[in-house]
């Protein structure tokens, strides 16, 4: 018989992900995430990955400049490069709907 998580993982994920599944939908999610979880499972065995990890190649130390007050920028300056502007403000598309 092939290896599947338990009813309770599924549904845990499930519920993790806020989505509703049906029975059948759960009983191949069983089967499918668990082949999923062997696959990720062999990425420990590659080489390396017991190393400390390095972030960038180059070990070289960025240089951060002081942080110094500047010239103001006018309204228009400021939004030269705007894709949409009403008046001072840049239009931005509705994120969230009531």
């Amino acid at each position: 018989m092939e290896e599947k998580l338990t009813k309770e993982e599924v549904l845990h994920v499930a519920d993790l992900a806020r989505v509703g599944l049906t029975d059948d939908e759960i009983k191949r999610y069983q089967v499918d995430l668990k082949k999923l979880l062997t696959e990720v499972e062999k990425i420990n065995e590659v080489k390396g990955y017991d190393e400390e990890i390095m972030f960038t190649p180059v070990m070289e130390q960025a240089s951060i400049r002081e942080d110094r007050e500047g010239e103001m920028l006018s309204a228009n300056v400021a939004l030269s490069n705007a894709p949409v502007k009403n008046g001072n403000f840049v239009e931005v598309p509705v994120m969230i709907h009531e």
